[in-house]
């Protein structure tokens, strides 16, 4: 056994196939085993990488020694209590997924000097970075929150005119860090704008007739009079008229005030819109006022790509920017709310305490009365030039509760599954999956039964690759680059009703543990496919590469052609004299 495995070293050695892989990953190990690969194992967890620390002084000398070099940071990165709780999970279940062979722990002995060619990790931060230098293929990029985290990737957006004449509003619900001054005051501007659109909404949808929503809205033991906050409706129909005018620019060349600086008590404004559209209260209008209202809402239409997702009832949604899995995260309908919210993040690190604010997507598209949202995979082989392969297989992730407007609970509204699977034993709809998860292809049947058959391949896959290129692009000049790296990444969109999908997140290192038999069949196919298109394709272009296709390949250039993101002009309107 000895012998053997020292002849599978040594042609390991020789072909450049060591790798190391840190995380649940048990499917990635077992392929590239399959294909010869040795692997050099690393500790799993900071008291085992201690121990070793002090009892292998000697042997560690002795690697310095002979050129070879510790793979983890000598002192581990303090990490907080959650992140400590995760990672112990993750490495149960790898210490429960993996193939316990003597051959490849004394295979894995006796490559401990070498620096591997192949390494996937969770985090870069855990790898010693002058040993990260010399490792050839590494799965992941440096410097990724401008792209992988919730206040990053806002950022990044809000800057995509510079790099693509698109408008942001298309593909990804207004969003404003609340942490930022001049952007909390344009989001407390936007939220009092909506909720005068929604106003009228209300106005001409005849809200005294039929609820609004789901559901009906509270019973008030005060019945409102036949004619309720007369003024209310007119004034919703000024703001939205100069916010008209703002649009069409006419108030580049005159004193034009915002709509939300006018005379309008904005406070009293919207207490009794929260009367109207949360509880019930009645709106009498003239037959000439909704007439205006319906104008009004058309002309908005036309310049406003989200007015159609808004609702009706001012939900956001609010989100810490370092957290993922859904942790967090709350709904929210009033502005004191929201801010409130903002305000008591009481976390040790300040960068935790960042919170963004977007816009909720009030009518999606539901399955059985039920919301869900696209978990879809790209790969990012290289950033210059950006070469992007698109992963034609997905997955849908349900609630566990009816969809609802007016119960704001995570069971109906958030999606992830580390969140749903502490509602186990709800079931929304008997026709929802128990696990909470579809596949592409059965979304793709039910859309058939509705006679919207072609709506995955004519609206929702065109509009998720271009809402990813969009975000890929407007964070390419701030991710770390790094040759012969590449990376998978996990974006989650929402669809609205029109089957035209909003772009919500993209995540690093999405989770690879499968949580149902779809995830499982359709999670170990794309890290096969992954290492087929890293690495097989270097030797074979024309190899298989599995469902991967090639969404994009920027065009190489001998310089760096953006010049910043920061580009503004600053002036002031010329009076005539």
């Amino acid at each position: 056994q000895l012998r053997r495995a020292k002849l599978h070293v040594e042609k390991a050695i020789k072909e450049k196939k060591i790798f190391a892989v840190q995380g649940p990953y048990p499917v990635i190990r077992h392929l590239l085993r399959a294909r010869g690969w040795v692997e050099r194992k690393l500790p799993r967890n900071g008291k085992q990488l201690k121990q070793q620390a002090g009892n292998q002084k000697k042997r560690q000398a002795e690697k310095r020694a002979s050129g070879g070099e510790p793979l983890h940071h000598p002192q581990p990165r303090n990490k907080n209590k959650a992140e400590e709780e995760d990672e112990d999970k993750e490495e149960d279940k790898e210490q429960c997924s993996e193939d316990s062979d003597d051959i490849h722990d004394l295979m894995s002995f006796l490559v401990q000097d070498q620096v591997p060619n192949f390494l996937w990790t969770i985090r870069l931060s855990a790898i010693d970075q002058e040993l990260l230098k010399r490792i050839e293929v590494v799965n992941r990029y440096p410097r990724l929150h401008a792209l992988c985290t919730k206040e990053g990737l806002c950022q990044s957006l809000q800057n995509l005119s510079w790099f693509e004449q698109v408008d942001l509003n298309t593909f990804f619900p207004r969003c404003y860090r609340l942490g930022i001054m001049g952007e909390q005051e344009a989001f407390i501007e936007d939220f009092r704008l909506t909720a005068a659109r929604n106003l009228l909404k209300l106005a001409v949808e005849k809200v005294w007739d039929r609820p609004v929503g789901t559901e009906q809205p509270p019973k008030s033991n005060k019945m409102p009079g036949p004619l309720l906050y007369p003024n209310l409706v007119e004034e919703a129909l000024e703001v939205c008229e100069q916010h008209l005018g703002v649009l069409a620019h006419q108030d580049i060349d005159r004193e034009t005030p915002s709509p939300c600086r006018t005379c309008i008590a904005w406070d009293r404004f919207l207490q009794e819109y929260y009367h109207v559209a949360h509880e019930g209260a009645r709106l009498v209008l003239s037959k000439e006022q909704r007439e205006q209202c319906q104008d009004v809402l058309q002309r908005l239409g036309e310049q406003l790509p989200q007015l159609g997702i808004e609702g009706n009832l001012n939900v956001w949604i609010l989100k810490p920017s370092a957290k993922s899995r859904g942790r967090g995260i709350v709904c929210a309908t009033r502005l004191e709310e929201v801010l409130e919210l903002s305000r008591s993040c009481t976390a040790p690190s300040a960068q935790v305490c960042e919170w963004v604010v977007q816009k909720y997507v009030e009518q999606p598209l539901t399955i059985f009365n039920t919301k869900f949202d696209i978990r879809q995979w790209f790969v990012v082989t290289d950033w210059k030039p950006l070469t992007v392969w698109f992963y034609r297989d997905c997955y849908l992730r349900f609630c566990s509760q009816p969809f609802s407007l007016r119960r704001l609970e995570p069971a109906r509204h958030l999606c992830n599954v580390s969140i749903q699977k502490r509602y186990k034993t709800s079931q929304p709809d008997p026709r929802v999956p128990l696990d909470k998860i579809w596949s592409n292809k059965q979304f793709q049947a039910y859309l058939a039964r509705l006679g919207r058959a072609d709506a995955w391949h004519r609206v929702i896959v065109p509009g998720m690759k271009a809402a990813i290129l969009n975000a890929l692009r407007s964070a390419q000049d701030q991710v770390g680059f790094r040759k012969g790296s590449f990376e998978l990444y996990g974006a989650d969109f929402l669809v609205g009703e029109d089957c035209q999908p909003w772009l919500l997140e993209i995540n690093s290192s999405p989770t690879m543990s499968p949580s149902s038999a779809v995830t499982r069949r359709l999670c170990a196919n794309v890290q096969r496919d992954t290492l087929r298109l890293v690495l097989d394709r270097k030797d074979n272009a024309s190899c298989s590469i599995g469902a991967f296709e090639l969404l994009y390949k920027e065009a190489a250039v001998p310089t760096c052609l953006h010049v910043g993101l920061k580009l503004m002009v600053e002036g002031y309107s010329l009076k005539k004299p």
